[in-house]
C-alpha cells in the first residue's frame, strides 16, 4: 500500500528503502520505522527486530517534533548495537553483547529481567512474572493458537 501510494523503491524483501533520517525520499515528513525499514548500517542492512525498531521509533518521533515543533532540518539515524539475543528452549538461551558471549541458563535469566524490565508498570511486570514461571514450573506452553474456520 505505501509503495503504491508514493512509489517509493523496495528491496527484494518488500522493504522500503528510506533517507537516512528514515523519511521516505520526496516525502520529507512520512517516515517508516520498524521491519519495514531498509537501511543500512555497516554495509549491511539493519535486522527487523524489536531493539531496532524501538531505536527507530524514538528517532521518527524526534525528527517529526523537529520539523514541525521546533522549525529545524532532520538529523540521520544512528543505530546503537546493543547486542542480539535469543532463546533456544527451557533454561537455554543465547547472547552476544558485544564482546561479552553467554549461553544457557544465565543467557536466559538475562533475556527474561531484560523483557520484563521492558514492561511498562510493576503490576504488568509481576503478572507476566508469574505466568511465565507457572508455565515454566508446569511444562505448559506459552504460545496459543486460535485456529477456527473460515467462512465458505
Amino acid at each position: 500500500m505505501l509503495h503504491a501510494c508514493t512509489g517509493v523503491a523496495l528491496d527484494r524483501a518488500g522493504r522500503v528503502h528510506v533517507a537516512p533520517d528514515l523519511s521516505i525520499p520526496n516525502y520529507p515528513t512520512l517516515f517508516v520505522v520498524g521491519d519495514m525499514v531498509h537501511l543500512e548500517h555497516e554495509g549491511r542492512p539493519l535486522p527487523g527486530l524489536a531493539p531496532v525498531a524501538m531505536q527507530q521509533g524514538v528517532h521518527a518521533a524526534r525528527q517529526i517534533q523537529r520539523l514541525l515543533l521546533e522549525g529545524q532540518a532532520t538529523q540521520p539515524f544512528c543505530y546503537a548495537e546493543r547486542g542480539t539475543m535469543a532463546t533456544i528452549g527451557r533454561a537455554a538461551a543465547v547472547a552476544d553483547l558485544g564482546n561479552i558471549h553467554l549461553s544457557g541458563l544465565t543467557a536466559w535469566l538475562l533475556w527474561l529481567f531484560i523483557h520484563l524490565m521492558y514492561l511498562v508498570g510493576f503490576r504488568n511486570r509481576l503478572l507476566v512474572f508469574v505466568q511465565w514461571m507457572w508455565n515454566y514450573c508446569t511444562f505448559r506452553r506459552g504460545v496459543r493458537l486460535i485456529v477456527g474456520h473460515g467462512e465458505q
